[in-house]
């Protein structure tokens, strides 16, 4: 399977949302749910253990959100936290911002994040999962997003990144200053260029494409050009 770049996915994303009429939220909604069942089997049980959720404040937080409820549905003992303040956001539009809606009608934990001293003792988690940053990134990440990132490695607890770790260049595998090394990437739709160079490969850990709704002949298109 050839690696896509980020100019390709969002390509991808923008035609299956503008072209075949596939909602964003579908898009979403689906790659949440496939990362929190690869999360389920990295859990003592399918329906136990606890997990702390790291979400960013864009389309990526947002799959952190969905991952977060898919979750607490299935039993799972969730923390979810997010590196933004959400009175900025939940009366926002886009998806990222419906999904906190959600989540916070739930009523499931949630917590702002203004510093890496926020966070909880996160050695006492079964599994992270960092949804803090997507592959849009191409500078340096910058605080507090950069401590957060490095007290998830120091944690040594087993990492589920979305789509791609947090501080990892998509294009260049290079790591942006700090980038989460990940035991397990659910990537979506197909695999990023940067994943097999430079750091890439030692910050993706396995790697998962999960199915998401983005359709096969679109995906295909991007292939023959290669």
């Amino acid at each position: 399977m050839r690696h896509a770049t980020r100019e390709e996915m969002r390509e991808m994303d923008r035609r299956a949302i503008e072209d075949y009429g596939i909602p964003g939220m579908v898009l979403m909604e689906n790659a949440g749910r496939a990362t929190a069942e690869e999360v389920r089997k990295m859990l003592p049980a399918p329906g136990d253990g606890t997990v702390v959720i790291l979400c960013g404040k864009g389309n990526n937080g947002g799959d952190g959100l969905v991952v977060a409820r898919h979750l607490h549905n299935h039993g799972v003992e969730v923390q979810t936290f997010v590196a933004f303040r959400m009175d900025d956001v939940t009366e926002a539009q886009g998806d990222a911002a419906t999904n906190l809606r959600i989540v916070v009608n739930m009523k499931l934990p949630i917590s702002e994040l203004v510093s890496a001293a926020d966070l909880p003792d996160l050695t006492q988690a079964d599994v992270i999962v960092d949804a803090l940053l997507g592959t849009g990134l191409s500078g340096d990440v910058r605080e507090p997003l950069r401590g957060i990132i490095e007290a998830i490695n120091a944690s040594g607890v087993p990492v589920v990144a979305v789509d791609i770790p947090s501080g990892l260049c998509a294009n260049t595998g290079a790591m942006l200053g700090a980038a989460v090394r990940a035991k397990k990437t659910v990537t979506f739709a197909c695999p990023k260029k940067g994943f097999q160079l430079a750091d890439g490969p030692n910050c993706v850990g396995e790697v998962v494409v999960a199915e998401i709704s983005i359709p096969r002949e679109l995906v295909e298109t991007y292939w023959k050009k290669a």
